[in-house]
C-alpha cells in the first residue's frame, strides 16, 4: 500500500541570506544543525550517521535562492526529497521555506511516518535555533547510540533529571513525544527516540572539548547498559 507525503514549513530568522545558504547547502553548515557528518560535493549530499550513509543527488542549486536534493527511488518506491527556498527580508532577516516529500512503502508505514514527522520537527527547530543563535559558526556534531529502551515514559523522566544536572541553565527549544532539544552558550543538545529502540544523542557543539565517549558514558549511566 504505502504512503505518499509532502509537508511545507516556513521560518523567519535573524540571519543573512548568506548564512542561511551556508547552513543548508554546505557540509559544515549542515553538520551544525542536522545529524551526523555531511559533505556536499560532486552533485551529491552525503551523510554519515552511525552506520547509516545515505546519499542524495542535488536536483537544484541556485545560490542564495534554492537548494534541493533527493534520494532517488528505491526498487520498492521509497524516496525522500528536500527543497529549501531562501528569501531575504528587511533588517537582515531571512525567510526559509522548506518542503519535504517522499513515499514510504508497505502496509506498516504509519509508525515510520510518525517517527519521521516527529524527528523532522526537531531538525527544523534546530535549524531555526542555529540560525538565530549561532549563525555563521560551525559545530562539531556528536552522535551517540545509547541503550535500548522499552519504557520510554520512564526513560524520559530519567533523562530529564540527568540533563538538568549535566546542563544546568540550558534552554529547552523543542520537545515532542520522541525528541527533546536544549541550547546552552556552548551548543545544542538533542535526544531522540530511535525508530528501532535505542535512545540517540545527536548534539552540535561550538565550544569545548566534550566527546562522544563523554555522552556515551552519560547515556549508559543514566539508562543502564542495556545494549
Amino acid at each position: 500500500m504505502g504512503h505518499e507525503f509532502k509537508s511545507t514549513d516556513e521560518i523567519e530568522v535573524p540571519a543573512s541570506v548568506e548564512d542561511v545558504w551556508t547552513a543548508i547547502a554546505t557540509g559544515p553548515g549542515i553538520d551544525s544543525w542536522f545529524m551526523g557528518r555531511n559533505e556536499v560535493a560532486d552533485g551529491q549530499v552525503r551523510m554519515a550517521f552511525g552506520g547509516y550513509q545515505p546519499t542524495s543527488e542535488i536536483t537544484a542549486s541556485d545560490p542564495l535562492r534554492r537548494f534541493a536534493h533527493d534520494s532517488g527511488k528505491a526498487p520498492d518506491g521509497r524516496f525522500i526529497a528536500y527543497e529549501f527556498l531562501v528569501e531575504g527580508r528587511e533588517h537582515a532577516s531571512t525567510v526559509l521555506r522548506m518542503v519535504t516529500s517522499g513515499f514510504l512503502p508497505g502496509d506498516d508505514w504509519a509508525d515510520e511516518f510518525e517517527a519521521m514527522t516527529l524527528g523532522g520537527a526537531l531538525f527544523r527547530a534546530t535549524l531555526a535555533e542555529y540560525l538565530t543563535h549561532f549563525a555563521g559558526r560551525t559545530a562539531r556534531p556528536l552522535t551517540v547510540f545509547g541503550p535500548m529502551v522499552t519504557d520510554w515514559d520512564q526513560a524520559w523522566k530519567k533523562l530529564d533529571a540527568a540533563i538538568a544536572e549535566r546542563l544546568p541553565g540550558a534552554v529547552e527549544f523543542h520537545r515532542n513525544a520522541h525528541t527533546v532539544g536544549l541550547r546552552t552558550e556552548r551548543g545544542m543538545y538533542r535526544f531522540m527516540r530511535g525508530f528501532s529502540g535505542p535512545v540517540i544523542a545527536a548534539h552540535h557543539v561550538f565550544e569545548g572539548d566534550e566527546s562522544e565517549q563523554d555522552w556515551q558514558d552519560f547515556l549508559d549511566t543514566t539508562l543502564g547498559e542495556q545494549k
